[in-house]
């Protein structure tokens, strides 16, 4: 009995959202304490499974009801629609769960009044997530993707405002567009197997005859330039500096695990279909996967050095993070792979921190504060004669924990010692140099050095754009105007940022959960004869 609640457990982090998106849309928007609310207890609820699950899952396949399958209409594999959980699932929902309880939580404050349904859509947007990594099946990760953006549209416009319309139908767009692609590279693939389950496509694709494969290899093509738009892979990105620099602090920060969804279901398909078992089509896409991931380090790093406005700096981390991951993946290392899932968790909690932490700090700041800063460091605009100011003057301690909040968002993102972001690249760079026995050495070649140098560029200029940032607006502030901050707000920023730390201080478990996450997804076969051997319910 324990068991079959366990398994059904399985579903609640799409099931809960879902019917509470429902229930909140006929509530009158003056009940928005109510709303948010009922919002907050089921994303809380969310949150909880999560974590239960992905107990479970580092448990090992033993350890899960059902071995991690969750049949629908308790039809099998191929033919049903199936949910799977492993390790890597289990990892994103937390991790998805996490962002969207502290974003909601800091939306209470006063963002969700800014429009209408902000509760629903954001129900909505964690229903979608949660069901992109817990599908089993190409189609239903088009359902639960389109979910997503749907939702994501009305959060991105929600707060109106020409510059957020604006970035938001640029949004929407493109989004549509590659939403089309999906549709197209989804049709070529099952044209050509007869199957979209991911498991089942990993044990055909190699037994398929050349034609057929070719037009499999071009579905995929066209199904990952689709996720790489949603990735911000380089030049795909060009809408996503502007879009999330104009959304609103808890839609930015929850908007960090969007970029994810396209990294996570591109490794997914690298790892289960395109690897050694998949004949001629062995690592298809990994050399555009490496050209295209260096490139956006290469271009995220040069918005973030030329940013002026914290918004758009924290929306061209997300590049960096995503070129990082996605040359990580194109590289083909398995040994970088458990530091690539680190650094996705490291980089992810951060930037949404970052995010909720811009707009309380410019909240005092006047508009054009950071153009005013750059022109006086340019001109100068001081009085030689002019008295020194009483040196020694006490930090209020508004400005403190701001400053402390912000001064911890730095070091992550620079990747400096002792905290997560540091351990992940390192980790990064420990797989890179060592090959799969202790001590073993492996050739290194020029686009590994590439990647090595494009890794420590980018963390030397976020450290210095951040310096330059932190400089203008806790030391030498222009305006000196202290910001109001209620708890509700600066709470989620504190435990996004305790949450690195704890990753920092406990490295060795979190090493040892991702790589035996690597593992699994070195093992696709397993995989497949998981999902596609999985029992019916009462054993039919």
């Amino acid at each position: 009995m324990v068991t079959d609640w366990l398994h059904h457990l399985l579903i609640l982090p799409i099931l809960l959202p879902l019917a509470v998106a429902a229930v909140l849309i006929p509530i009158d928007e003056r009940e928005r304490t109510l709303k948010g609310a009922i919002g907050f207890a089921s994303t809380l609820v969310v949150f909880i499974v999560t974590m239960i699950l992905m107990r479970l899952a580092a448990a090992g396949e033993g350890s899960l009801p059902g071995g991690g399958v969750y049949q629908l209409g308790n039809w099998p594999a191929p033919f049903g629609i199936v949910l799977v959980l492993d390790r890597l699932s289990a990892l994103m929902l937390c991790l998805a769960s996490g962002l969207a309880l502290a974003a909601q939580a800091y939306s209470m404050a006063r963002w969700h009044t800014a429009g209408h349904h902000f509760h629903s859509l954001f129900q909505l947007l964690v229903a979608g997530l949660n069901g992109a990594f817990l599908t089993g099946d190409l189609f239903n990760l088009f359902v639960f993707f389109e979910m997503m953006l749907a939702a994501s549209y009305g959060l991105l416009l929600h707060g109106s405002g020409p510059l957020r319309v604006k970035a938001g139908l640029h949004y929407v767009a493109i989004n549509l567009a590659a939403s089309s692609l999906f549709l197209i590279g989804v049709s070529l693939i099952y044209g050509a197997t007869g199957t979209l389950n991911m498991a089942d496509l990993a044990t055909k694709l190699a037994t398929l005859a050349p034609e057929s494969r070719r037009l499999v290899e071009t579905g995929a093509a066209v199904l990952g330039v689709a996720f790489l738009v949603k990735a911000g892979m380089w030049p795909l990105s060009f809408w996503l500096p502007a879009a999330y620099a104009a959304a609103t602090p808890p839609v930015a920060a929850v908007f960090a695990i969007l970029t994810k969804v396209g990294i996570y279901v591109i490794l997914r398909l690298h790892m289960l279909v395109f690897r050694t078992a998949a004949g001629a089509s062995a690592g298809f896409g990994q050399d555009w996967l490496l050209t295209g991931g260096m490139l956006t380090i290469a271009f995220g790093t040069i918005g973030v050095l030329a940013s002026q406005a914290m918004g758009r700096l924290a929306a061209y981390s997300v590049l960096v993070s995503s070129g990082t991951l996605l040359a990580a993946i194109g590289l083909g290392r398995p040994e970088m792979l458990a530091g690539a899932l680190l650094y996705l968790v490291s980089s992810t909690l951060t930037i949404a921190a970052f995010f909720l932490l811009i707009e309380l700090v410019e909240r005092g700041r006047d508009a054009g504060a950071d153009v005013l800063a750059v022109t006086m460091e340019a001109y100068g605009d001081f009085d030689e004669n002019e008295e020194e100011e009483e040196v020694g003057v006490a930090i209020p301690g508004t400005m403190a924990i701001l400053g402390l909040c912000f001064c911890l968002c730095a070091i992550l993102l620079s990747g400096l010692p002792p905290l997560s972001g540091f351990i992940a690249k390192f980790a990064l760079l420990r797989g890179l140099f060592n090959g799969p026995e202790a001590n073993q050495a492996i050739p290194i070649s020029a686009g590994d050095w590439t990647y090595v140098a494009l890794l420590i560029l980018s963390g030397l200029a976020a450290m210095i754009a951040l310096n330059r940032v932190g400089i203008r607006t806790f030391w030498a502030s222009i305006e000196g105007t202290i910001p109001r901050v209620v708890v509700i707000e600066i709470t989620p920023v504190a435990i996004l940022l305790a949450a690195c730390v704890f990753l920092s201080f406990q490295a060795g478990p979190a090493m040892r959960y991702m790589q035996a996450t690597a593992d699994d997804l070195l093992a696709p076969l397993v995989h497949s004869e998981r999902v596609l051997s999985a029992p019916r319910a009462g054993g039919q």
